[in-house]
């Protein structure tokens, strides 16, 4: 059997927007930058689109993960505690305290970027999802958010 393939060539001029985000962290645990990362978008005139999120450290991580139930969020921060426990005598990377491995395993085992499709000019996130840096070290932190849209 064999199957038509229908295609046309449309002109399109994709647009690109970038901004560099400064986010603070009062310190471990995941913070709903969602309404940040949507004021980019809305800045970059985007109906349809990509969104990509990436986070410039190496101990600090990005989430896509339920927004209304904040036990959802308190559950996934003991998951990671226990997963990397602080005060593993395994651990040789120890000058900047007892949080600074496991940090680097929680970011390991997460995601410094994410990807999030834009449809009618907003964030195309499930309803009860939001975006979040998740920051993995004790100390409050200023963290470094790329934020990259393109699109039409």
């Amino acid at each position: 059997m064999r199957t038509a393939v229908s295609t046309r060539t449309v002109e399109c001029t994709m647009k690109q927007h970038q901004a560099l985000l400064s986010v603070h962290s009062p310190g471990q645990g995941l913070h709903d930058i969602t309404d940040q990362i949507m004021a980019v978008v809305a800045d970059a005139e985007v109906e349809a689109g990509m969104c990509h999120v990436f986070v410039r450290h190496t101990s600090a991580s990005l989430l896509i993960q339920e927004n209304a139930d904040p036990s959802a969020r308190h559950d996934i921060e003991q998951y990671f505690l226990r997963v990397a426990p602080e005060g593993d005598p395994a651990y040789t990377h120890t000058m900047e305290g007892v949080d600074d491995m496991p940090a680097h395993l929680k970011s390991a085992l997460t995601h410094t970027s994410e990807q999030i499709p834009i449809r009618q000019g907003r964030l195309g996130l499930g309803t009860w999802q939001g975006l979040y840096l998740f920051e993995h070290r004790h100390r409050p932190h200023r963290r470094e958010v790329l934020v990259h849209v393109i699109g039409e």
